[in-house]
């Protein structure tokens, strides 16, 4: 009796190897779920957006800054930690995951992340869902581990952020990439195990009710190698500094003792009115830089062609959001002035297929900002099919990454994160 007692103990349903698995299974499915409504939610926001702005264009003059104002108050009084991407926030709640969950991590900081998300779409916001995705399934794990009475470690953070990158592009691998290159500093085989298997249940889910869709549509054209060696270089270089100035200018923004800076940081309520100004007035001048940028990315990829201007316009419309402190992430937004960037760099070749140039484009621009070529690689080769261009993508994204490194030393992500820890 007393061995069964043991092996009902160690093997049975309370035991902690099950707790452990009911907590991964049910924190992926939750967060997967809560990733889509995300999504649509946002989608749902940006379509509003435009539609009241095909009615009264001049009304996101008077409306943004204004609610950029607002949002920016109600923020630093309700959930402070809820303010920028929400990947700096979850790479410093691996530092100490349990007192996360008081900030960071919390139910609270993690429901104004998703609400003023949404708001700042409904008044044109240049910002991403993707960032908030990864501190809204971090948590969403998180409590899923505290509600089954097992430990919360740094790997559940890791796991759920990861998670929720696969669910919000619909990229399980680009998920796997993104948890090693960015969000884990030491990364071993027990984490190895929870996030890949996140990540595969949250993407399941995902795939269940989404559909098999690629994010950007398919890519099917190539470049010779002669031609794609070319293009790579003068792509990686181009977006290399461009998204190394990106990447500059928000960590001066968020801890340059300029004084300049550093004024406008103790005004945030002024700054975020005088960045909502920005964009309004990009917005209503071009009609392209509003939101997170999908559709027009999406459209050039597919060949239409931008002006040659959208690019340095989302740009700026992208960087004013940014150091408003707002949430939002700059994911999509960044991708979207990547595929500008691409745009101009194919009238330097005009006999090569336009959709490999504007990838290429896209690739170097992100990971310039972000510094994280693996991920970069593998979000745009799932998002866009673009398989065949696997060797091009990532000799950008190097050579990206090492110019970028010229302009801006420090990663954006790791510099961002000081501020929370």
């Amino acid at each position: 009796m007393d061995r069964i007692k043991l092996l009902t103990r160690r093997h049975g349903p309370a035991a902690p190897i099950w707790r452990k698995r009911a907590a991964i299974v049910s924190g992926a499915i939750a967060l997967g779920l809560t990733a889509l409504l995300f999504a649509r939610l946002a989608d749902e926001a940006n379509a509003l957006f435009r539609q009241f702005v095909r009615v009264w264009w001049w009304a996101p003059l008077i409306a943004t800054p204004a609610v950029f104002g607002g949002l920016v108050w109600i923020t630093r009084r309700v959930a402070p930690a809820a303010r920028g991407s929400g990947i700096p926030q979850i790479m410093a709640a691996r530092l100490d995951p349990n007192g996360a969950m008081n900030s960071l991590a919390s139910a609270r900081t993690a429901a104004v992340k998703f609400l003023v998300t949404l708001v700042a779409l409904l008044v044109g916001a240049s910002v991403g869902r993707e960032g908030p995705t990864v501190q809204i399934s971090a948590t969403i794990m998180a409590y899923a581990h505290r509600l089954f009475r097992v430990p919360i470690r740094a790997s559940v953070m890791v796991a759920g952020g990861a998670a929720g990158v696969a669910a919000a592009f619909n990229t399980p691998l680009a998920g796997v990439t993104f948890a090693i290159e960015e969000l884990a500093a030491a990364y071993d085989q027990r984490m190895t195990l929870l996030v890949m298997t996140a990540v595969l249940i949250s993407g399941m889910v995902s795939l269940g009710i989404a559909g098999d869709y690629v994010y950007f549509g398919a890519m099917g054209d190539t470049l010779p190698i002669g031609r794609a060696i070319v293009v790579t270089l003068v792509a990686g270089v181009t977006g290399g500094l461009t998204g190394g100035l990106f990447a500059r200018a928000m960590l001066a923004f968020a801890g340059s003792r300029w004084r300049p800076f550093a004024a406008m940081r103790a005004h945030p309520v002024a700054l975020a009115i005088g960045a909502g100004l920005v964009v309004a007035a990009l917005g209503c001048s071009t009609q392209m830089t509003w939101g997170t940028g999908y559709q027009p990315a999406r459209m050039i990829i597919l060949g239409h062609h931008a002006p040659l201007w959208f690019g340095a316009a989302k740009f700026l419309a992208t960087l004013a959001t940014a150091v408003s402190g707002m949430p939002g992430g700059i994911f999509a937004p960044s991708l979207a002035t990547g595929a500008g960037l691409g745009d101009m760099l194919r009238t330097l070749f005009p006999a090569s297929a336009a959709g490999p140039v504007i990838l290429l484009g896209m690739i170097g621009y992100f990971t310039g900002a972000v510094r994280a070529p693996l991920t970069a690689v593998v979000i745009i080769s799932e998002a866009t099919a673009s398989h065949s261009l696997l060797l091009p993508l990532l000799a950008t994204a190097l050579v990206a990454d090492a110019t970028s490194s010229l302009v801006c030393r420090e990663r954006l992500y790791h510099g961002l994160s000081r501020s929370f820890t």
